[in-house]
């Protein structure tokens, strides 16, 4: 499903969820989720798809501590124009004999982990619906295995980074999520969840930063005691 149906749909959810508005009785000690997740980072035109899993401890009615942790598989192409000043000023003598209107494209695939831990405050003024709202800092860590298609681009590849066209760097990350709980019962509920990220992968090789945004949904599970 394309991004901006996935997220009519989730925001339809809430609306039509938000009319019960009795608050909720029962807080479960503690809850787990997981569920389908969809991680895009439009700058590299990359996007993956992969699981999102969470634990949490409700320490009060309306803020948890927990842990997060997801994988993504992906692939997209590497362009000059990604490249930093410094490597393109080093691939410039080779790249200008080319004749006029090549293109240089390298395709790869991409691994990606992130973990993160932290608190989470919920709103829990309705029966039927717990929205949220958390930091989003952590570690992101990520394996890329370029695949390089002509003699030209298996020269440049094995130049920068090897023969074995691998790479990979684990940088942290930071930004901010929300989404909410649609409460089925007492002990199962739909999440969604959307995070907008920034992090710095791959500093000697591409040029600056990249916004990332993930977006996951699926069943999360609670028990345990209730919390006063």
């Amino acid at each position: 499903m394309p991004m901006k149906n996935f997220v009519v749909v989730l925001l339809s959810l809430l609306l039509l969820s938000g009319v019960c508005l009795s608050q909720q009785e029962y807080v479960s000690r503690f809850d787990a989720f997981g569920g389908y997740s969809y991680f895009s980072s439009p700058k590299l035109n990359l996007t993956q798809r992969g699981f999102n899993g969470e634990f949490g401890v409700n320490v009060k009615r309306w803020v948890a501590l927990g842990v997060d942790f997801s994988v993504f598989d992906g692939h997209s192409s590497l362009l000059p124009k990604f490249l930093n000043p410094a490597v393109q000023a080093q691939l410039a003598p080779v790249l200008s004999h080319l004749p006029a209107g090549t293109v240089i494209s390298v395709p790869y695939d991409a691994k990606t982990y992130t973990f993160s831990a932290g608190p989470q405050i919920n709103f829990r003024h309705w029966k039927t619906v717990t929205p949220f709202v958390r930091p989003a800092f952590g570690l992101l860590h990520e394996d890329v295995q370029a695949k390089p298609n002509t003699a030209l681009t298996t020269m440049l590849v094995g130049n920068l980074i090897g023969a074995s066209g691998k790479k990979s760097d684990t940088v942290l990350f930071y930004g901010f999520s929300g989404g909410f709980d649609l409460n089925l019962s007492r002990h199962l509920a739909i999440r969604a969840a959307t995070d907008f990220v920034h992090t710095h992968m791959f500093g000697h090789l591409l040029d600056g930063g990249r916004n990332s945004v993930r977006v996951s949904f699926g069943p999360a599970l609670r028990w345990g005691g209730d919390v006063k």
